[in-house]
């Protein structure tokens, strides 16, 4: 093979690798806009469904504002209860490899 084949071939191969990478950049950015778009969706049917409860007379301000309140009081509640738990669970493993050492 001569000089100038073998420079061909490489170019070549740089090219091939430049083109999958561009595949691969666009496959990847393909994926992103997908995900963004099903998310959108999912949020125009919450916002549709809300704005038909709105319209219904099923659905206030006041009462979403009432139901926002307590749901954000039960989030704090679970938040706490899950760092309890949490610093339970911790203090027994630190039990447990105590026990371990004493083995």
């Amino acid at each position: 093979m001569s000089n100038a084949e073998g420079r061909k071939k490489a170019l070549e191969w740089d090219g091939f690798q430049a083109l999958d990478e561009a595949v691969v950049r666009t496959l990847e950015e393909l994926k992103s806009f997908r995900k963004r778009a099903l998310e959108a969706e999912r949020r125009s049917a919450e916002i549709k469904a809300l704005l038909k409860s709105f319209k219904s007379g099923k659905e206030t301000v006041g009462s979403m504002k009432q139901r926002l309140t307590r749901l954000e009081e039960e989030n704090r509640d679970l938040r706490s209860r899950v760092g309890h738990g949490r610093g339970m669970v911790e203090r027994m493993l630190a039990r447990i490899d105590f026990l371990e050492d004493q083995k």
